[in-house]
């Protein structure tokens, strides 16, 4: 069964930069939609940048959301991290692409990753 795991989180200075990494397993499959999610600490859940395939969506300016091929995962770019950016950051994979490009939908759940920014 394909798994999601997200990986790159740690404890940053703010105004540092960081990237976070989303990578499937269990399938040789490449990732084509995904998004991510912050949940704060004692918040709700929040979207905060995505991929659907082609082009990308972000919250905000700061977020980037990009395709590493070499490692077959999907990136999420931080920058001029602020203090308000910590949480637990979720990678949910909605569509792989086969050899042939057809597209298989999901809705795979990574583990988290923590991101603790401070100042």
């Amino acid at each position: 069964q394909v798994q999601v795991v997200e990986s790159g989180g740690g404890l940053v200075q703010a105004g540092g930069s960081l990237k976070l990494s989303c990578t499937a397993s269990g399938t040789s499959f490449s990732i084509d939609h995904v998004d991510w999610y912050r949940q704060p600490p004692e918040k709700q859940r929040e979207w905060v940048a995505g991929m659907p395939g082609s082009g990308v969506r972000s919250v905000t300016g700061r977020f980037t959301v990009s395709r590493d091929n070499a490692k077959s995962a999907v990136n999420l770019s931080i920058d001029r991290l602020k203090p308000e950016d910590t949480g637990i950051y979720y990678c949910n994979v909605r569509g792989l692409r086969n050899m042939r490009g057809s597209l298989l939908q999901f809705d795979i759940w990574g583990p988290g990753t923590q991101v603790t920014v401070f100042s």
